[in-house]
């Protein structure tokens, strides 16, 4: 795929500060063109061999680093797509961090400060399975901030996102979209398949009543917060190898904008003999 269309690919996902966003929508199940599985999971492989590339010349550059940031509802596939698509990368240059509710040390702090902490080095994949975007969302449909500190965060996430790319991180940020008839689904199966009883959290059925209120929180959070240095991408991913082959093609496209190269050879290696 040339780089011309791989643009216009990865920009129908992107979200843009106008209109709805769609989130919980039909377009949950889209399939983007995509001729079935079997083929999406030959192309998702090609994609790998590309991103192991552009992996090598981040890590030997050693000037940049890559952010990716994954947000969705309970069950909506960030832990499998983290897996499917960047696991085959080199593990020692990937970061997977994931958030949960903040320690008491965290609390201590802004919301911000253990972001930040865990912003990926120079050379680095850093990922974040959930984020700073969970001060907009959770604490939002739970009343847990008032409204105008909510509002105020919207900017402070922004300027903290220009921040990280002034300094070499490029940032890619992409929201996981399913309906709330597939999460139902899913959450069945976690009760009916014994394998998957440990996923089981009685806490997420509080959470799906809540539905409404959290596609709003979404909506806003994903419009007010996409931005030319760390845009946000709605993926559609109801059919995980739809999913798995969207985000993969968006991560290489963040990676390729990054205009990598490889550092220059030492000086007079020409002249170097291995006896």
């Amino acid at each position: 795929m040339s780089r011309k269309k791989l643009d216009k690919f990865v920009g129908q996902f992107r979200v843009g500060a106008r209109g709805k966003t769609g989130i919980g929508g039909e377009k949950a199940s889209d399939k983007c063109g995509f001729r079935d599985r079997e083929w999406a999971c030959q192309q998702l492989a090609a994609e790998h061999e590309l991103l192991k590339q552009l992996q090598v010349r981040l890590f030997a550059g050693g000037r940049k680093a890559l952010l990716v940031v994954f947000q969705a509802m309970d069950t909506g596939g960030k832990d499998g797509t983290i897996r499917k698509v960047l696991g085959p990368l080199n593990p020692q240059g990937v970061e997977v961090t994931g958030f949960k509710k903040p320690t008491p040390e965290e609390l201590a702090h802004d919301y911000l400060w253990r972001i930040h902490r865990a912003a990926p080095r120079k050379g680095m994949i850093g990922v974040f399975n959930r984020s700073h975007y969970e001060d907009v969302l959770v604490v939002r449909v739970h009343g847990w901030a008032p409204g105008k500190v909510i509002e105020r965060r919207y900017d402070e996430i922004n300027r903290f996102e220009k921040h990280l790319a002034d300094n070499g991180t490029g940032i890619v940020k992409i929201c996981l979209n399913i309906t709330r008839d597939e999460q139902k689904e899913r959450l069945q199966a976690r009760l009916d398949e014994p394998d998957k009883n440990w996923k089981f959290d009685v806490g997420d059925l509080a959470e799906r009543k809540l539905w409404p209120k959290y596609m709003k929180a979404y909506d806003t959070a994903l419009r007010r917060c996409s931005t030319p240095w760390a845009p946000w991408y709605l993926v559609p991913a109801n059919r995980k190898w739809v999913r798995n082959l969207v985000v993969a093609r968006i991560v290489r496209h963040a990676l390729e904008g990054m205009k990598l190269k490889y550092p220059p050879a030492p000086d007079g290696l020409k002249d170097v003999v291995i006896t």
